[in-house]
């Protein structure tokens, strides 16, 4: 029993794999906001490069990874799969349990898979700055660290709540040269809205996404970056599964079941997607999306076309949504505050290819803490909601007496969220919960589709 299942940087991925050919049935195309038709490239070339326009719209199965991404990649790529022996132990868990370690990326998230991408597909465009959002940091540090790589100028949009609590977050962006604002602010239209109509508003992740579409969409040699949602941004990330199907079958297992947490969906897609495409030609592999329930898109949400931002900038995407105009209570996992998740993710929660999970925080916290205790990690808020569905699978095969396998996303390292275990600690942490006729008020804002 290894503990470490470790890849040769030879044996890296090649290529990313992309889903939607595979599809059981087609995924329903972004809208154009007024026109209410499909939209095309030309409505994404104002803030998106035509590689990636190209990457957003593909058909094509694998999609090659160009050499100078993958050797940036190896800074941290192929990244480990451990076996949680000493978390087996202490749970007495009848299932094997196994996570993929995106920890050690310098960022110290998943989030480099697709930043380095973006960044490189700009620079070949001639882009001379990015604008871009963050909830937590982990994002705008992925971001800022890659456009530095290839002498690019980073604007990030922190939302304003995880900017207050995440000082350490904004030194890691500046270090590698970003500009970090709080959200929202005064220097866009879209945050001069929402000031107006709330000055003490704590920002949401589709806030951030409004004020950092309006930057790129007003200045020229400026494009917009999102780190999530999208279908290329999901495709980037398909390099986790990838390596971690390897690494399985190094140690001769496959898993029952594999897990990652769900905000705009890029963490879980990128274990997981690998893993339905098995399913999809009749593997039997279950795939668990985790989510806040302060923040229940995939749980309580509605399936429906909605702005992905909140002022209304971004064409309408299919997806389970609260509403654009839903903004989340304070909860520590600021990268898990969206009112909607990847069109591509709810296209397979509608086709029953996966199943959702919402956690409130303090359970999620005692998770992360006894994993701390026994693997050594302190995780981010984020990912310790895959690692408290790990733990409630452990139990369901205790009852079951079933012996299964089980592999989760451990997305981020949680070294600059220590505020939030502090919170844990003191009995600070509060669950919060959200009402019917809360969700009810920013669904009722839906556009008219």
């Amino acid at each position: 029993m290894e503990t470490k299942i470790l890849l040769k940087e030879s044996e890296m991925p090649r290529e990313w794999y992309n889903i939607v050919p595979d599809l059981p049935s087609p995924l329903p195309p972004p809208l154009h906001p007024g026109t209410k038709q499909p939209i095309g490239p030309d409505d994404l070339k104002a803030i998106f490069p035509m590689g990636l326009i190209e990457q957003e719209m593909s058909s094509e199965r694998w999609i090659k990874i160009p050499e100078e991404i993958l050797k940036i990649y190896t800074l941290w790529r192929p990244s480990p799969v451990y076996r949680a022996l000493r978390l087996e132990e202490v749970l007495k868990s009848p299932a094997k349990i196994y996570y993929k370690y995106e920890g050690v990326s310098p960022a110290g998230s998943h989030k480099p898979n697709t930043a380095v991408a973006q960044a490189y597909y700009n620079k070949k465009e001639g882009v001379k700055r990015i604008a871009t959002e963050t909830g937590a940091g982990q994002w705008g540090s992925a971001l800022c660290f890659a456009t530095n790589l290839f002498g690019m100028e980073c604007t990030v949009y922190m939302v304003k709540v995880s900017y207050e609590q995440k000082p350490y977050r904004r030194s890691m962006m500046e270090t590698w040269g970003g500009k970090v604002i709080p959200s929202p602010s005064s220097l866009t239209e879209s945050g001069k809205k929402i000031l107006a109509a709330d000055p003490n508003c704590p920002g949401s992740l589709g806030i951030a996404i409004s004020e950092a579409v309006e930057d790129a969409a007003t200045h020229k040699e400026v494009n917009y970056s999102l780190g999530s949602v999208l279908n290329h941004v999901c495709l980037h990330q398909t390099i986790v599964g990838l390596e971690a199907k390897k690494q399985m079958q190094m140690v001769g297992d496959y898993p029952d079941v594999v897990i990652g947490c769900v905000g705009g969906g890029s963490n879980f897609a990128g274990l997981a997607i690998p893993f339905i495409q098995d399913k999809l030609t009749g593997k039997k592999v279950r795939a668990l999306a985790v989510e806040p329930v302060v923040c229940p898109s995939l749980t309580r949400g509605l399936y429906a076309y909605d702005f992905g931002d909140a002022v209304g900038l971004t064409p309408l995407l299919k997806m389970y949504t609260l509403g654009h105009s839903f903004v989340p209570p304070r909860i520590h996992a600021g990268g898990l505050r969206y009112h909607g998740v990847s069109p591509l993710i709810c296209h397979l929660l509608k086709q029953g290819l996966i199943e959702a999970r919402a956690y409130t925080q303090r359970p999620v916290f005692e998770a992360a803490v006894t994993f701390a205790r026994c693997e050594g990690i302190i995780m981010a808020p984020e990912s310790a909601h895959a690692c408290k569905a790990v733990f409630d699978e452990v139990e369901r095969c205790k009852q079951e007496g079933k012996k299964e396998t089980i592999l989760f996303n451990l997305s981020g390292h949680g070294l600059v969220d220590m505020a939030a275990y502090d919170d844990y600690f003191s009995g600070k942490m509060q669950d919060v919960a959200l009402s019917e006729s809360e969700l009810n008020r920013a669904m009722a804002d839906l556009p008219k589709v």
